[in-house]
């Protein structure tokens, strides 16, 4: 579990739970599902194009004593995104929490963002974040827990970021307005909004999180990020995990249409 162990009074938090995460076989999402098999949950991730990264995150945890699947799903794709719940239901024997971690990344200039792009980034990041919810819902018979993906971009100004942090800001208003029609069914939905987190995702944009007249200098662009947070350094992947893992467990009773802000207090 990388450099985060989970502290053995935890261990079993999450016993008996099955998990759906979005987006599992890398970075943030293949923390998650780590974290969550740690805590004794029964897992099932999603992939689009790691294949061969997602098989191997299964096979590890299997190899531990955990439950895990994996299955291909475009989230963009409502059905698709129906056909994926009902699969992990149908795996793990039910469903008690869906973590919606899967997104894009967007960086361009007003005058060059296209109707393409939009649709990349709102049906991902969006679109595919309600369909998930949308499919997930009707099976969580007992109550159920959701944490969608939001970002720290949803609160803060970065230079050619709007259609990104726009989408984002969309998600933290689908958390807020989903919780009362969902609490009915004994069922909490809340969002989590990383900083800077060291993912291959966060190495492939990072220099972009800095303004061009402050670009050149000798920093590497992933150490200007962290010096953006108060701790002074990117998150790692498992402690955004911890932070999903406490919004699903039972610790977390009372939260509800929140957005934890787990950025290292950005500043």
């Amino acid at each position: 579990m990388g450099g985060y162990q989970v502290k053995n009074d935890l261990m079993q938090r999450l016993a008996n739970s099955r998990a759906l995460v979005t987006g599992g076989s890398r970075g943030i999402g293949a923390a998650v599902a780590r974290r969550l098999a740690a805590e004794g949950a029964a897992v099932t991730i999603t992939y689009y194009r790691h294949a061969e990264q997602a098989r191997a995150l299964v096979a590890e945890l299997t190899g531990a004593g955990h439950t895990a699947f994996a299955f291909h799903c475009d989230v963009r794709d409502r059905a698709a995104a129906q056909t994926l719940a009902r699969q992990a239901a149908d795996s793990m024997g039910g469903l008690d929490a869906l973590i919606s971690n899967a997104g894009v990344e967007y960086f361009g200039p007003l005058a060059g963002i296209t109707e393409e792009d939009f649709r990349r980034v709102f049906d991902t990041n969006v679109a595919g974040q309600l369909y998930a919810v949308q499919a997930a819902v009707p099976l969580m018979t007992g109550g159920g827990r959701i944490v969608l993906m939001s970002s720290v971009s949803a609160g803060i100004a970065v230079f050619e970021h709007s259609l990104y942090a726009a989408s984002k800001a969309a998600v933290v208003a689908l958390a807020r307005n989903l919780a009362p029609e969902l609490a009915a069914r004994n069922i909490a939905i809340n969002a989590i909004a990383p900083g800077g987190t060291a993912t291959d995702m966060a190495a492939e944009n990072s220099r972009h999180y800095t303004h061009p007249l402050l670009r050149g200098h000798d920093l590497p662009p992933g150490t200007q990020i962290g010096l953006h947070a108060s701790l002074g350094r990117l998150a790692d992947p498992e402690e955004i995990a911890a932070a999903i893992a406490f919004l699903v467990s039972p610790d977390a009773a009372y939260l509800n249409g929140s957005t934890l802000a787990a950025d290292g207090g950005w500043m």
